[in-house]
């Protein structure tokens, strides 16, 4: 586990026994809502984080070892534009007015929003890993 995903799991733990006192002593679910999806959002990048250790090894930055030119090359990939991001915010848009103005229009939200994400996550997905193709 690297030292990144560690501190967010700490963060995650911290967040999930808070909750659990929280919940037991204060019987209000708000606060106790809120303090679980903190563990369960800390738990993702915690998640995140070690799967792109296990998948690109370990930064020339994090060995004692490395030298300034271990760290040379692309960055990352960027991409250059994108429809999705417009599509899955407006599908929040809508799904969060769907809240406040009826199901017809979180369902509507919910038709824009998922396919949004959908393609925004997956869009690069055959893209392979490492040498920048």
């Amino acid at each position: 586990m690297s030292s990144e995903s560690g501190v967010f799991l700490g963060v995650s733990a911290f967040f999930g026994i808070c909750a659990a006192g929280y919940g037991w002593w204060s019987l209000e679910p708000a606060g106790t809502a809120a303090l679980i999806v903190s563990c369960l959002m800390a738990a993702l990048v915690s998640v995140f984080l070690a799967n792109q250790r296990r998948s690109t090894g370990v930064p020339a930055q994090n060995r004692k070892e490395a030298e300034v030119r271990d760290t040379t090359g692309p960055v990352a990939f960027f991409p250059p534009r994108s429809a999705f991001p417009v599509l899955a915010a407006a599908g929040t848009a809508l799904t969060a007015l769907g809240v406040v103005y009826g199901l017809w229009l979180f369902l509507i939200g919910l038709g824009v929003l998922v396919p949004g994400v959908g393609g925004f996550v997956f869009q690069y997905g055959q893209r392979g890993t490492g040498n920048g193709t």
